[in-house]
């Protein structure tokens, strides 16, 4: 008997030189709409589906594979029952079911209208591959243009056939994920989280291992979703790790946000950011990427070894060069120049140089899993410019004190709670992150800036629940402080302020980061 394949293919990657291959088989083709006009126009004889049914695509081609002499050929059991039944209506079987779905992921992506997202809704193909992957045993079903080679083989074994069936669910489930959230988003306008959410990830990268070399791990993107990490282009170094994906997504987000920040014109300040354990340990603003590294590495020399670099500016062989003595893991920036980019690959061969597009930006959803779930919450983008921040106390900021203000609220964002930054001239001077009380976090803020805390400012992600924060940043010689207030000793600790000479500025919003 003749073997029969129904091909019908958006992605029409290889499906010429795969098509010919099964006429030169013994194959007769069956396609529909544009796959059916590429074949015969590459003198690959075909036959239209509609000859088939004997009934034309209709309703704009939305009806055209719906029919019994499609379905009762893929969905028949090779067995006396089933086969008599088709030959009783005169139909015939098909062996062999290549399709992948119109692209409404991108159509998505590319931002097209509601109308025009809801036409790029597949119904006959995900029918066809469901119908094909059930009947596993006797039809082959391909989704993906990297197992056409496989279909070519001589016997395709069981196991095999149960793969492609698997890939075939996965990929119809994968594309009604992206039509339920793309639905579900557009109903609820982004202000609540959907009763039902379903994550449509798909695989992006391979990793030797996760946190740690005995966790399996790799890398995920959500939905049509473009991240700067995630999509960024590697031009030096090592492949990435987990822990590395982890530290730069952390390091570049805070980079930006410092970038954007800025008063003055776009690009004349540069902004470096040095993470470590998914933590800030060096943050600072200058007018070259080299003076801006430069500073933030001797923030803290300790930490930053080992630990992963975003700058917001291109890097020039200069900035490359001044990385000499540091041991880094990770280097992102938004371009790095040719004569960089040879230096760090003679003379730093294992970092990992990546170049990042300023463009993309992380979606809304902050996802984080639980033993049997997930938490999600809406990620949190709150800007400076959205805050009213309030003086408390008799003296207001200068301008200078203004400035680092809004520098080190920026930085404590960034860090997990508890969390108190200490910063000076658009400089991070001191660092206390992940504390379990406040007090702890300020201490080692303080500790770690030293003498450079005389002059410097203060911020911390959540209120003072007691005015020892306070007392011991006058101490230090810092000179204000800022925090979101609402606790119910904010009168003392204003009044503690007052009585050291401090100033002191509330914002009326928290960032815990945990």
């Amino acid at each position: 008997m003749t073997r029969r394949a129904l091909i019908s293919v958006s992605d029409k990657t290889g499906i010429e030189a795969f098509a010919r291959a099964l006429v030169e088989r013994g194959w007769e083709l069956l396609s529909t709409g544009g796959t059916l006009a590429a074949l015969r126009a590459a003198g690959i004889p075909a036959t239209a589906v509609s000859d088939v049914t004997g009934f034309p695509e209709i309703l704009d081609g939305r009806v055209k594979t719906l029919h019994p002499a499609i379905h009762g050929g893929i969905l028949a059991r090779r067995e006396e029952g089933h086969l008599a039944q088709l030959a009783e209506h005169g139909l015939d079987l098909i062996d062999l079911v290549c399709v992948n779905l119109y692209p409404f992921r991108e159509t998505v992506a590319r931002g097209a209208t509601f109308e025009e997202a809801i036409e790029n809704i597949d119904i006959g193909g995900p029918a066809m591959i469901r119908a094909a992957a059930k009947n596993h045993a006797g039809v082959l079903v391909l989704v993906d243009p990297a197992d056409y080679g496989l279909a070519l083989q001589d016997e395709v074994s069981q196991t095999d056939r149960r793969r492609l069936a698997a890939k075939a669910f996965r990929h119809t489930s994968d594309y009604d994920a992206a039509i339920s959230t793309y639905l579900a988003g557009a109903d609820e306008a982004g202000e609540t989280l959907p009763e039902h959410l379903t994550l449509d990830l798909s695989r992006v990268a391979s990793v030797r291992y996760g946190e740690n070399p005995h966790q399996p791990g790799a890398i995920y993107r959500l939905g049509t979703e473009r991240g700067p990490v995630l999509d960024a282009r590697l031009l030096s170094g090592k492949p990435m790790s987990f822990n590395n994906y982890a530290d730069a997504d952390a390091a570049w987000a805070l980079a930006q946000e410092l970038a954007a920040q800025e008063d003055q014109p776009a690009g004349t300040r540069a902004v470096c950011v040095a993470v470590k354990h998914a933590n800030p340990c060096g943050v600072a603003v200058a007018d070259s990427v080299q003076a801006a590294w430069e500073q933030a590495r001797d923030a803290d020399t300790l930490s930053v070894f080992g630990g992963v670099v975003a700058v917001s500016r291109p890097v020039d062989l200069a900035a490359a060069q001044s990385m000499r003595g540091t041991f880094l893991e990770v280097l992102i920036a938004p371009d790095v120049t040719p004569e960089a980019v040879a230096w760090f690959a003679a003379k730093k061969p294992d970092l990992r140089v990546l170049v990042a597009d300023t463009a993309a930006h992380p979606g809304t959803l902050d996802v984080r899993p639980l033993a049997g779930g997930f938490a999600v919450q809406r990620r949190d983008t709150r800007p400076w410019d959205d805050l009213c921040p309030e003086v408390v106390t008799v003296r207001p900021p200068t301008e200078q004190e203004w400035g680092d203000l809004r520098f080190a609220w920026a930085v404590v964002k960034h860090a997990r709670s508890n969390a108190v930054v200490l910063a000076k001239n658009g400089v991070t001077v001191g660092l206390g992150a992940g504390a379990v009380s406040r007090i702890w976090a300020a201490e080692r803020a303080v500790a770690n800036a030293g003498e450079r805390a005389r002059g410097a400012v203060l911020a911390s992600e959540a209120f003072f629940p007691f005015d020892d924060v306070v007392r011991l940043a006058a101490e230090a010689g810092v000179t204000a402080v800022l925090q979101p207030g609402g606790a119910k000793r904010d009168p003392e600790v204003i009044a503690a302020a007052n009585e050291l000479g401090l100033s002191m500025v509330f914002t009326g919003s928290r960032h815990f980061r945990h």
